[in-house]
């Protein structure tokens, strides 16, 4: 073979290996043309994930937004956090074909307690034509960057999915906070939510302890709770009281109302009744077994009312059934409070303000402080539930001190659902980790 044949195949050679190489070192894509880069004029660019948005331009910061029609020339309400002090006009900018804005309607709450910030909504009514998935604010509608605005996603908008996910009963729980880590009594009041036929139990959460997180994470894999993060103090200076008189800072504790008033929207398409009470609270009827019994019974006696409220009874943790029948060496190691080894009641002292916590229907209620409702739609005024029917179990510390052991009640209602809760909580615990198995070792 002469050297011109050896230097055409040699190229020939080469050039096939140059192929095959550029075959198989290129990714292979079913669509060979570039795809454009998304226009930057559309919206969203930015959609807020977080719990707090801060509002251009301002020191608000913006929580939520919920398809709300039930306020005559409203389509939406978003729920902030604003500063009383610095409000100024706003505009709604929704993500249509075009970027339209329509005047904003401000509605601080009533109740502040004093604090510089405040519960506020913000309604915004839809332009015509418009299906906006999401909405943002804007202090000048004529001065704005659309890269720099945040939109918040619109909730509660008509879908087959939500239809579907209709509950009795929630429970709104606000807010953890101070690292707390009552285990037990946490797993002891989910247990009796549920054995009350509660399905769902929302819980704000700024801070808890490593106990709390596991024993959190474990319920929320079942879907029986709903963790929403709440890290207000990374934005503010929250209060550890209720009156800014007495413990100062920017927001009322932890911001619980408005975490109240995000949960009653939260659940207002998927819920026929929300709880409104804390953690260490139970909700309890006292003449049926269960809530939905009660419920019947009352919305036949009140057909138009949408507000229940429950008298608070305080079960002061320093004092012990004295037979030590609930004392159960599996629950000494896990962090918190027994609430079976507490059956003495205050009888409240109705000479001062006395507390109540509310059984509502999400649909009649427009605002929510933290003991009363703010906002009703229609006439029937909130319906308090007689004791004998129906109280809440708040074991916590006492409120009348100067109440002797001899001065209390003995009341033993969460005894009758011993033998079904406690099989309940110790498989709580067991599943996250907290409980010794019957072998020694934890459970998981």
């Amino acid at each position: 073979m002469d050297n011109a044949k050896i230097i055409v195949i040699s190229f020939l050679i080469a050039f096939l290996a140059f192929i095959i190489l550029l075959v198989f070192e290129t990714p292979w894509t079913d669509n060979p043309i570039p795809v454009p880069r998304t226009d930057p004029e559309k919206c969203p660019l930015r959609s807020s994930g977080k719990t707090f948005t801060p509002l251009n331009g301002t020191k608000h910061l913006l929580v939520s937004a919920y398809m709300d029609q039930r306020v005559r020339g409203f389509d939406l309400r978003i729920i902030g956090i604003f500063r009383r002090d610095s409000i100024q006009a706003l505009h709604c900018l929704f993500c249509c074909q075009d970027n339209v804005t329509t005047k904003a309607t401000i509605l601080p709450h009533s109740d502040n307690f004093g604090f510089p910030y405040v519960t506020t909504d913000v309604m915004c009514a839809l332009p015509k034509g418009c299906s906006s998935k999401h909405v943002s604010l804007l202090t000048d509608q004529d001065n704005w960057r659309h890269s720099e605005q945040m939109w918040l996603p619109i909730r509660n908008l008509k879908t087959e999915e939500t239809s579907d996910k209709r509950f009795n009963f929630t429970v709104c729980i606000s807010t953890l906070f101070g690292r707390y880590n009552n285990v037990l009594q946490f797993a002891q009041s989910l247990e009796m939510y549920r054995l009350l036929g509660v399905n769902r139990v929302v819980v704000y959460n700024t801070s808890c302890g490593p106990e709390l997180d596991q024993l959190l994470h474990s319920y929320s894999q079942e879907d029986f709770v709903e963790i929403v993060p709440w890290p207000i103090d990374e934005h503010l200076t929250p209060s550890y009281g209720w009156l800014h008189s007495a413990s100062g800072g920017d927001v009322h504790y932890f911001g619980q109302q408005t975490s109240l008033n995000d949960c009653i929207y939260r659940s207002m398409e998927r819920s026929r009744y929300v709880l409104l009470n804390d953690i260490d609270e139970i909700i309890m009827p006292y003449q049926q077994s269960g809530l939905v019994p009660l419920m019947d019974i009352l919305q036949k006696q009140h057909p138009d009312a949408g507000v229940f409220m429950i008298e608070n009874h305080v079960f002061p943790k320093k004092h012990f059934e004295p037979s030590g029948k609930f004392n159960r060496s599996q629950w000494n190691k896990v962090p918190g409070v027994n609430i079976l080894e507490h059956i003495y009641r205050e009888d409240p002292d109705r000479n001062v303000y006395h507390l109540y916590k509310m059984i509502i229907q999400p649909r009649m209620v427009e605002q929510t402080s933290i003991h009363e409702v703010l906002k009703i739609f229609g006439t029937q005024v909130p319906v308090k539930v007689p004791p004998d029917v129906c109280r809440t179990i708040h074991t916590r510390d006492a409120r009348r001190e100067d109440l002797t052991l001899e001065q209390l009640k003995e009341d033993k209602r969460l005894w009758d659902f011993s033998e079904k809760l406690i099989p309940c909580v110790d498989k709580a615990l067991r599943k996250a980790g907290l409980l010794d198995t019957k072998d020694g070792h934890k459970g998981g």
